[in-house]
């Protein structure tokens, strides 16, 4: 079920920093307490193979995100221990040392499962007894959060199936642009493009031009 449109869980996670301090995050506080925008992101487990690509991409990007007021959160369901010890693991060994933003480390499964993003089933077998299937780790999820800390987007990927981190910044820019000027951004709108206001003549006049 989507939590679009909808509050971010109010709950408070264990979270490691890059320098080794355990924290305690809650992602509805850090957006509405700091009146910031949060992206959220999931992975399914420290010491993958997709994984620290991703988090090196938006290593990459944080600059881009702080201009944009945005804080970049990762989050999965490994424990503070093991994602201080990744965070000091060599890039070229797979690591993801140079890494300074925060993860969550929902061991417990707390969030991940308020969200219903945990790779998981439960069945009966033929005795009534409740068998487990999947691989108890999150699908790679990504949330959006604005300042009132309403999700204004969210998406989940499959495992194998990194992210494309510039569409967030895209996706930022025109939820920013639709708070600021009370305009609607039309398919594929970037930062400077043309929007529209939200009836019928202006997407009319949108497509005629485009």
């Amino acid at each position: 079920m989507s939590l679009v449109g909808k509050k971010f869980p109010n709950v408070t996670i264990d979270a490691m920093s890059e320098m080794g301090d355990d924290l305690r995050i809650n992602i509805l506080e850090e957006a509405t307490s700091n009146q910031q925008k949060v992206i959220l992101f999931w992975y399914p487990k420290d010491f993958t193979f997709v994984c620290p690509t991703e988090l090196h991409a938006f290593q990459d990007a944080l600059g881009e995100f702080a201009k944009r007021n945005t804080k970049v959160i990762g989050a999965s369901c490994d424990t503070n221990e093991v994602h201080f010890a990744w965070l000091n693991t060599a890039k070229d060994n797979g690591g993801i040392e140079g890494v300074t933003y925060p993860l969550l480390a929902d061991t417990h499964r707390q969030l991940a499962n308020i969200l219903g993003i945990v790779d998981q089933d439960f069945e009966y077998n033929e005795d009534g007894e409740e068998t487990f299937t999947g691989s108890n780790v999150t699908y790679r999820a990504t949330y959006l959060i604005d300042e009132t800390g309403k999700i204004f987007h969210e998406s989940v990927n499959d495992m194998p199936l990194g992210r494309n981190v510039k569409e967030y910044l895209r996706l930022i820019d025109a939820y920013t642009h639709v708070q600021k000027h009370g305009e609607v951004c039309p398919a594929n709108w970037e930062e400077g493009k043309d929007a529209m206001k939200a009836d019928r003549n202006s997407t009319a006049e949108y497509l005629a031009k485009n």
